[in-house]
This record gives structure tokens, sequence and C-alpha cells, in this order.
């Protein structure tokens, strides 16, 4: 039975001393993660292709005071060598993990299916995108995902041997999208698909590896501000900027504006410490899935 003092919000919630990674972490969503983390005192391991982008974040986003963001790599998470580098990388520092976030992916051709007549929209279709950019899409948005988890199995399941195991269920957040749980393609079928199949793959590994102790959930967010959804950043920060009519446009998000860094910091500090939560997709979307259909 808890007492009241223990339900304070920086005991729910302290990540303080975690070891956590996290893919992507140099920018958009995967940055706004980071800072979550290392503000309520975590070690902050960052991966990426960009060594300089890594670098800047660390640079110019670490709380000082709290937790730590520590860039390494750089690591292109869809070869398995380069995951394999990563891994022993922080296995020379760290005996454990608490916490995965696999969050690197890419966005893909674009192919709108406009034209009712059938002979027009399998040309328009056919001509906009090919099968390697469709393969590319899949190996980095869900592939890379797989392999990124199952490399670190061994760093998250050790996290039990600290001597304060039953407050730090290891686990793996998946960044996938609301996209991938929505019937409209969006004029992004690859991309599209490619996240159902990350909606799907999250559930297989909460099953799965169950058996090992270790969580799987994970985030399908909406529109929030990133290089994919903003196609730029700001290179002093890293951030990107998603004005609010930009999401007004599209006509179809209630919240009429863009998820913030910390409506997102929240729901990944909700799933890292419930240990009660597995297997779930958690849609952060302004309501989207409400009124598209899903």
């Amino acid at each position: 039975m808890a007492a009241t003092h223990s339900l304070q919000v920086e005991k729910l919630f302290s990540v303080k001393d975690y070891v956590c990674v996290v893919s992507g972490g140099g920018t958009g969503i995967g940055l706004m993660i980071t800072q979550a983390l290392a503000a309520n005192g975590a070690k902050v391991y960052i991966t990426g292709r960009r060594m300089e982008v890594l670098e800047n974040a660390a640079k110019t986003h670490s709380p000082g005071d709290a937790g730590q963001i520590i860039p390494v790599g750089p690591c292109d998470v869809t070869s398995k060598e380069q995951l394999e580098k990563l891994v022993q990388d922080i296995s020379s520092k760290e005996k454990h993990i608490n916490l995965l976030v696999a969050n690197a992916g890419i966005a893909g051709p674009k192919g709108i299916p406009e034209s009712s007549d059938a002979t027009q929209l399998s040309k328009d279709l056919w001509s906009s995108e090919s099968p390697p950019e469709w393969a590319s899409v899949f190996n980095t948005n869900v592939t890379s995902v797989y392999f990124t988890t199952v490399a670190f199995l061994p760093l998250l399941q050790a996290s039990q041997d600290h001597p304060d195991h039953a407050t730090r269920s290891p686990s793996v957040i998946v960044i996938s999208s609301m996209s991938g749980i929505m019937r409209n393609s969006q004029g992004h079928f690859a991309y599209n698909a490619a996240k159902g199949a990350t909606v799907h793959l999250s559930k297989l590994m909460s099953s799965e590896f169950e058996k090992a102790n270790i969580r799987v959930n994970s985030i399908a967010p909406g529109y929030f501000p990133s290089e994919m959804t903003a196609k730029s950043k700001d290179e002093d920060s890293n951030k990107s900027n998603l004005p609010d009519e930009k999401v007004q446009e599209k006509g179809h998000v209630p919240a009429e504006r863009p998820g913030s860094d910390q409506e997102m910091a929240m729901a990944a500090l909700f799933l890292c410490k419930n240990h009660y939560v597995n297997g779930e997709v958690i849609a952060v979307d302004g309501g989207v899935l409400n009124l598209v259909p899903a």
C-alpha cells in the first residue's frame, strides 16, 4: 500500500541513474525523448548516422545538474555490423541498460492516389514509387527496429541484476506512427504500410520477449516538429518548427496544432516507468484517429 508522499510526480517518473539508449536521438522525437530522460536523471546514449548532429544535441541539450546526454556512433541501424559495434561500445562503458528507444525512421517515396480512373491511378502510382524505395523504407522503419531491439536484449536483461531491479523493469519503446494505424495512405503507401508493420512488430516483441522479462510498448505519434514533418531543422538547436497553420491545413487534427516536446516527454516517461503496461500502442496524435478511419 502506497503512502501519499510516494505518489509525488518526481518519484513516480524519476529515471535517476537509469541508463538509456535512443536511436535517432539527435533530432525530432528522438531528441524530445532524450531530453525528457536526461532531465529526470538518466544517462542517455544517443546514436544515429550523423555524428556532428549527435554531438551538437549533447552539447546543446544536456541538463548539466541532472542526467547526461552522450553521443555514441555513428551508427546506421540498418547494418548488423554497426549495431554489433554500437552494443560493444556501450557494453564497454555500462553493465546494463534500462531502456531502449527504437526511434530511427525515414519517410520514403510519395504516391498520391488522386484519380478515380483506374488506368490513370495505376499510371500515377506506378511511376512515382519503386520497389527499392519501398525496401529502403521497410529496412529502416521495420527491420532495423527488430535487429536493434534484438541486439540490446542482453544489456536490457542485465539490468535485472541491479540491486533495485524491482523498480527498474527493463523496457523498449518503439516509435511507430498514427500512420500505421489509419486506413488513409496520406500519399505515403510505403511509409504507412511500414509503420503498420512496426506497430505489429512491437506487439510481437512484447509477447515473445516477455519470457525474458523485457517489456515492449510503442508510441504512435501524430504531427510533431521534426526534420521529417518540417523538412528542416535549426542548426544550432537541432530543433524543427512546425507552424500551427501547417497542421490546421490538413483538416483532420482536432487539436489544430502539432504536438509539443512536453507531450512526447510525458508519453515516454509513462511507458518507461509504468511496469504494468506491456504490448500497448499509445497514440499521441491530437485526436487525428477520431476523425481519420483507423
